[in-house]
């Protein structure tokens, strides 16, 4: 039976005044190998109360496993040890072994565990970003696409900003960079994030050279980009941590119940939701809500260029003669003007966004008189190569309909009389149009005939008639007066009779025939 702390007090203190195992045990009421017991733990510094161990067949190979584990930075595994210490002249089981190996390894790691500094963030000084691995969404050809989560965290304010892209190409991210400066309405002084590509092009004796770049597009907002150190997130914890939140939360997986996305739009929705979630609730750390503390962290941010670095609006292009840009193998439509000029072309999810620098054209055209610098001049729905995307508004003087079909030519008066014509309306246009393509004969003592009809009748009537004239080709001489007096009377035109030379307006000779018939019996 297990003995209380009191009992084992009063048996050491027996022995303690008898100095005999004996008679410690009859003072105490216990057997005397119970006093050997306690006694000899105490001699040799290990507690009396509480469970004792015993004695382990592994305990002679402790000190060997400690050197295995020390030299295997806490990473050999138990099996290896195991099939060494056999060697050894082992006879325990695997299991005995494991758990020495286990108990080894928990003291390996608590004397070299890594030591923390609280961080103790200002305003106005780093902001962290980084890559999250997205969902999959249809992409312009319907198939699903791997998008990606760039994340970004304000240090002192807390304030995250998750924006979803199609890749981590150089542009995307100085795109993502600049909508993220603008959200957060300043630039801090320092940008950290890890040792990607398109930050460090390598490293040389462990230090990180940074992309040229990506120097220049933190030179132009302000700002310096530093790195952390390799293959350690926990040096830029606060966007690990973002991107950790954002991706359960935004990516459909079995804990959130979240559907999958139907589209790139719905996966930006679900981005902004998010933002609006954790940038309005208490930070658990700074006790403060993010959107109200970065009201107060932008009075020490820098200012914000008015314009975006251009590696931030995409690729470069030029301009061909068909008022075109390639990109992915397929042809894009811009606005008159363009021809020859440099542009730059970007995705934007779903869409191709085209910027031009209206400030370097050699002349303004009519659409942008009033607008000056980078300007968003076209946007496109992605497409595969085969289907380019043509904006029949980008071409409004082109002689052809978009199937090669001739476009119907558009009047312009070139003396009184036609310009007379052509104002009554928008019929006369149309006859005039109808009449050419018909082959009428004496077309402008006709259209003469109209516009002394109209002087006499009003305008209104006649461009009426002449435009049921168009539509039913009626151009002969009388047809016009024709027309003009029937709709006098109040008839409509839903009886309108096209004239068609597969009808004639004389009678037939069914009747000629039959009198031929009866004159040959007559006979």
């Amino acid at each position: 039976m297990k003995k209380s702390d009191r009992e084992i007090m009063e048996i050491l203190e027996a022995f303690d005044a008898t100095q005999s195992a004996h008679s410690a045990a009859g003072l105490a009421g216990v057997d005397p190998k119970t006093v050997r017991r306690y006694v000899a733990a105490r001699d040799q510094g290990r507690p009396v109360t509480g469970p004792g161990r015993r004695a382990r067949m592994i305990d002679e190979h402790m000190g060997k496993i400690e050197e295995w584990v020390e030299r295997g930075n806490g990473k050999v595994r138990a099996d290896v040890i195991h099939g060494r210490l056999v060697g050894l002249g082992f006879a325990g089981t695997e299991r005995t072994t494991r758990r020495a190996v286990a108990q080894v390894k928990a003291a390996w790691r608590a004397g070299h565990r890594r030591g923390y500094r609280p961080w103790i963030t200002e305003p106005g000084l780093w902001l962290q970003f980084d890559w999250g691995e997205g969902s999959r969404v249809p992409g312009p050809d319907g198939k699903p696409r791997r998008t990606w989560l760039f994340c970004a965290w304000l240090a002192w304010s807390r304030f995250r900003v998750v924006i979803p892209v199609w890749d981590q190409t150089l542009p995307t991210l100085t795109a993502c960079l600049d909508a993220a400066l603008r959200r957060l309405g300043g630039v801090p002084s320092y940008i950290l994030t890890d040792n990607a590509k398109t930050v460090s092009v390598e490293h040389v004796a462990g230090v990180a050279v940074r992309h040229p770049q990506i120097v220049q597009v933190a030179r132009h907002y302000g700002s310096q980009v530093h790195t952390c150190v390799p293959y350690d997130p926990e040096s830029k914890g606060g966007t690990e941590s973002t991107v950790r939140l954002a991706k359960a939360d935004i990516v459909p997986t079995e804990a959130n119940l979240r559907a999958e996305y139907a589209s790139f739009g719905e996966l930006e929705a679900a981005c902004e939701e998010f933002m609006t979630k954790v940038n309005h609730r208490k930070h658990r750390e700074s006790a403060r809500i993010p959107a109200e503390a970065l009201l107060d962290e932008r009075a020490r941010l820098h200012v914000l260029p008015a314009a975006p670095h251009t590696m931030a609006l995409g690729e470069t292009r030029s301009v061909g003669t068909d008022q075109t840009v390639r990109f992915g193998s397929v042809r894009y439509s811009t606005p008159p003007g363009l021809v020859e000029a440099q542009v730059w072309v970007r995705a934007a999810g779903t869409e191709l966004v085209i910027v031009a620098d209206l400030d370097a054209l050699p002349l303004v055209p009519d659409w942008a008189t009033d607008r000056r610098g980078l300007v968003e001049v076209a946007r496109h729905r992605l497409s595969t190569p085969g289907s380019p995307r043509i904006d029949l508004g980008h071409y409004p003087d082109h002689p052809q309909e978009p199937d090669g079909a001739p476009r119907p030519p558009k009047p312009r008066a070139r003396n009184a009389a036609e310009e007379e014509f052509l104002a009554l309306g928008q019929g006369a246009s149309d006859w005039l149009i109808e009449a050419a393509a018909a082959g009428t004969v004496r077309i402008r003592a006709k259209m003469a005939d109209a516009v002394a009809l109209a002087a006499l009748l009003g305008r209104e009537g006649v461009d009426a008639a002449l435009g049921v004239a168009a539509a039913a080709g009626r151009f002969g001489e009388g047809d016009l007066a024709a027309i003009v007096d029937h709709r006098a009377v109040g008839a409509t035109s839903a009886d309108l009779v096209v004239a068609d030379e597969a009808h004639s307006a004389q009678p037939g000779t069914t009747a000629w025939a039959n009198f031929t018939t009866s004159k040959e019996h007559t006979r």
